[in-house]
């Protein structure tokens, strides 16, 4: 276990230390659950951590504006 001094803003923000988001998994929009219980709180990642891959794809996703079948895609990449 180990803790880490953090500072609130003016608008009740903290940063999560570059070890902690490692270790959690946490990149930049993601989403914690802060969880208060006997006056200590507790932030938690919210769901099931994500890989690298699966933050990708879902940054992807919808991106795609060509009109050509998978066929035709292929085709092309293959020189045909």
């Amino acid at each position: 276990m180990y803790s880490y001094l953090v500072r609130i803003t003016s608008k009740g923000q903290i940063t999560i230390p570059q070890q902690v988001r490692r270790e959690l998994g946490l990149e930049a929009g993601d989403e914690v659950n802060v969880v208060v219980q006997d006056g200590v709180a507790r932030i938690v990642p919210a769901g099931e951590p994500r890989t690298r891959g699966q933050r990708v794809v879902e940054a992807l996703l919808g991106k795609g504006d060509v009109e050509l079948t998978t066929d035709e895609i292929m085709a092309m990449t293959r020189g045909d």
